[in-house]
């Protein structure tokens, strides 16, 4: 895509809406809609990067209660026309097809290539990925497990989304308490991911969340690694102005 000269990119990540509870998460989501109101008048196109909520599971006919103003607003900039992706987390890692039909906006799994300006972006939730995490990702194959799912879905909705947010916040895997210490570059298990692709693809951003830290770190000359941090504590996102990405604390007008 080749982004005009006006328009701008933007990404956001970890806002775990939910938590630690739905009426304390409520000042968190008025300001993420806040700023979403404010960037849709030069947006473009809108990465969200995974852990939107705190914990998300669709069943068949059920969706998880509440976020209704992030989830109009969403509806809002996607009917002006603005490109909206969304890029599955560790926290809401059982979405199904509730956002591609109800707002239809792309769900993916897996990191993801994109060109913008010439400038390759490789974008990703950042779970599970590079070295290290072991019992995070054996935890993840036994969540994404279609026979865990099915268990799951039999419980009823009450009773799963309790137990679910239960130990969404006391297991440490899980709710990402792990993640919120700078390692030092040569232990940023995403950072050296990022240089083990560099090895047999350029890529000029490295975009991720999970890390819950606002992080830019210069890989060689001509690519970066991105961590854009969380809208927990430090509110930060990242901005593409058509030659450069760069991350920003979100201050209300």
């Amino acid at each position: 895509m080749t982004l005009p000269t006006l328009d701008k990119i933007y990404f956001a990540s970890d806002q775990h809406f939910g938590a630690p509870t739905a009426q304390k998460s409520k000042p968190r989501e008025a300001l993420f809609v806040a700023w979403l109101d404010e960037i849709k008048h030069d947006a473009k196109v809108l990465f969200l990067l995974g852990d939107l909520f705190d914990f998300w599971f669709e069943y068949k006919t059920v969706v998880p209660k509440g976020f209704i103003r992030v989830l109009g607003k969403l509806a809002e900039l996607k009917d002006r026309g603005i490109i909206i992706h969304f890029f599955v987390g560790n926290h809401d890692l059982w979405m199904r097809d509730y956002f591609e039909t109800e707002l239809n906006i792309p769900v993916y799994y897996e990191p993801q290539v994109f060109t913008f300006n010439k400038k390759v972006f490789y974008i990703g939730h950042g779970d599970g990925l590079g070295p290290g995490d072991y019992g995070y990702k054996r935890m993840k194959k036994v969540f994404t497990n279609p026979f865990s799912k099915w268990i799951f879905r039999w419980l009823h909705p009450d009773i799963g989304m309790r137990l679910a947010q239960y130990l969404s916040t006391q297991n440490k895997l899980i709710s990402g308490e792990e993640d919120v210490v700078f390692l030092g570059e040569n232990q940023e298990w995403l950072v050296q991911y990022a240089h083990d692709l560099l090895k047999n693809k350029h890529c000029d951003y490295f975009v991720f969340g999970h890390r819950h830290l606002p992080l830019e770190i210069k890989l060689n000359n001509n690519s970066t690694y991105i961590n854009l941090g969380d809208w927990v504590g430090h509110y930060t996102y990242g901005v593409f102005d058509g030659e450069n990405l760069v991350l920003k604390s979100y201050k209300p007008l």
